[in-house]
């Protein structure tokens, strides 16, 4: 049976999320609901619109999102434009979507067939081939859609396809389990070592992550680790230093290469068009004193053995 994807997002010729030049799919839906996170439009598991005000002509000049929506009166609108949908009261049907000239109302998310995606993966072959690039699943959470994903990654590997698998790791063993055969590489993160402060910042226990990379790694596959260092979240060296004994003590420093992504604000008009409140909004910290601050940290982890770097590329 072919499974479907949702798919909110397919980038070509990218080059951060796994070596060379790749595809990367996007996929929605996330048990996680991380504060910082740049990509809220992945957070829910299905198809939603959101709202860009500037785009929107008024509704004087077109109003057709008001004359398709079965619900009527769930907009709200500022000097005629379009400012929010009351998405209690939506159903996600994606009407005002389709009509909308000026895409003020955008769709979030598409049902994507395996071999819809891999004819926009196959455009690119020679480019694998060149660079040793491939293909990259990320989310959201691709373990939420883990029958497509490995019917994917199949596809891919019959073809010959570099696979990646970019994932939190919060999910059951057996999600991961069914797509290793067809994985090259996973990418994976770490938090936050204290369960409480992770749950605080992401909504779950990193219980769960922890025993799935313990797991992972005993069995000696390929995994780059990455850090989003979020200021006076997981900066503090307490953290960073039970960070640095966990890899070396439980994961036997068994890992490509530790990366560091500092944080910066991203996402914020996204969060706005989806009705929702942006929580890093307020987060005030002074980037070139918190950039060393991060360089710091990637020399501290090098001093303890452990293969690290800022951002996601060795350096040319």
């Amino acid at each position: 049976m072919s499974h479907q994807g949702i798919v909110f997002n397919i980038q070509r010729f990218t080059i951060h999320d796994g070596p060379g030049i790749r595809t990367e799919l996007f996929l929605k839906g996330c048990p996680l609901k991380c504060k910082w996170c740049g990509n809220p439009e992945s957070l829910k598991a299905y198809i939603q619109p959101g709202v860009y005000n500037n785009k929107c002509i008024s509704i004087e000049k077109c109003g057709l999102c008001v004359e398709v929506c079965p619900e009527k009166d769930i907009r709200n609108f500022t000097d005629g434009k379009i400012t929010a949908i009351e998405l209690g009261k939506c159903t996600n049907c994606l009407a005002c979507s389709n009509v909308c000239p000026s895409e003020a109302t955008k769709q979030w998310g598409k049902s994507m067939s395996v071999d819809e995606c891999m004819a926009v993966i196959r455009k690119d072959k020679g480019y694998y081939e060149r660079s040793g690039g491939g293909v990259t699943v990320s989310g959201g959470e691709p373990l939420l859609q883990s029958d497509f994903v490995g019917e994917l990654f199949k596809a891919c590997k019959d073809e010959k396809i570099d696979t990646c698998l970019e994932s939190s790791f919060y999910g059951d063993w057996k999600e991961i389990e069914k797509l290793l055969p067809y994985t090259d590489l996973v990418i994976s993160d770490i938090k936050h070592m204290d369960t409480n402060i992770h749950k605080k910042y992401t909504g779950v226990n990193n219980d769960r992550i922890l025993e799935n990379l313990k797991r992972f790694t005993s069995e000696e596959r390929e995994l780059i680790l990455r850090i989003p260092v979020i200021p006076n979240v997981n900066d503090d060296m307490d953290n960073i230093k039970a960070t640095a004994d966990f890899i070396i003590n439980e994961l036997g420093g068994r890992i490509k290469i530790l990366q560091l992504l500092s944080f910066m604000r991203l996402g914020e008009e996204k969060y706005h068009s989806l009705g929702m409140p942006y929580k890093m909004k307020d987060v005030e910290f002074d980037r070139e004193s918190f950039q060393k601050h991060v360089n710091d940290i990637a020399n501290y982890f090098n001093s303890r053995g452990i293969h690290c770097l800022v951002g996601t590329k060795e350096k040319q």
